[in-house]
């Protein structure tokens, strides 16, 4: 589920190691979120950068804006601003909008865009393994890293356990109609979490038996040279340029 999001290249992007385009990607969405929403010209600016980006990582557009759908609950809360904030009005086709409330609504919407659209090519262009090994190279800590690293290794086996339950009630004529149904559905979830908490137990145990001690093994990565920093650094620098014209123009 989660190697869906990543596109296989060999362009300098994805060569770069993942520690390196995390801690740029970092960079770039706190110059972002430091720029003041005023600067509305800043946020094409950045829209321009990771497009440049993603060009050199060849990650389709279409791609990119499929997977940008994940921000709709905020998109449809940052609508709500302007009808719901206090503060001068101004009147937009017969509508009586909060002055400030649109502002909110547009610093929500540029942001939480464009760090999205950040955090997509950072998985599109970086195996899942290789994010795991970059936290792990950062020094994150390493009882984080082992819940994601689990996360995304048993996401898949939960979902194939729940496809299998949904077809067991169908192939008995079920079909959820109403809310006459929602108690079938809510035994079949707390169903799942049992099923689901006995294969953790199971596979703990597994893990003891083979010597595990509650820390798994470091594994080697190299640390990035200077010139993949310097090309990594590539894209906080700029965005950092483009945050201080933003402050200053």
């Amino acid at each position: 589920m989660f190697g869906r999001v990543y596109q296989p290249g060999q362009g300098p992007v994805h060569r770069l190691p993942a520690h390196c385009k995390i801690v740029a990607v970092l960079g770039f969405v706190l110059a972002v979120v430091a720029t003041p929403r005023e600067a509305v010209w800043a946020f094409g600016a950045y829209a321009v950068l990771l497009a440049a980006v993603a060009a050199v990582a060849r990650v389709p557009a279409g791609f990119l804006l499929r997977r940008l759908l994940i921000e709709v609950p905020f998109v449809a809360f940052a609508l709500l601003l302007p009808f719901v904030a206090e503060g001068p009005r101004i009147d937009w086709f017969g509508l009586s909008l909060s002055e400030s409330g649109l502002w909110g609504a547009w610093n929500i919407l540029a942001k939480g865009t464009l760090g999205v659209a950040a955090s997509v090519l950072l998985a599109a262009s970086t195996e899942i393994r290789q994010l795991l090994l970059g936290l792990q190279r950062l020094r994150l800590p390493p009882l984080l890293v082992q819940i994601a690293s689990f996360m995304v290794r048993y996401a898949d086996v939960i979902a194939g356990e729940l496809r299998r339950m949904r077809i067991a009630r169908e192939s008995r004529g079920f079909a959820a109609r109403g809310p006459r149904h929602w108690g079938v559905l809510a035994r079949t979830a707390g169903a799942l979490f049992i099923r689901c908490y006995e294969r953790g137990e199971r596979v703990h145990l597994a893990m003891l038996s083979r010597g595990y001690t509650g820390t798994m093994p470091v594994l080697g990565q190299r640390p990035g040279t200077r010139a993949e920093w310097s090309l990594a650094a590539a894209l906080p620098a700029a965005a950092l340029v483009v945050c201080v014209l933003g402050w200053i123009l």
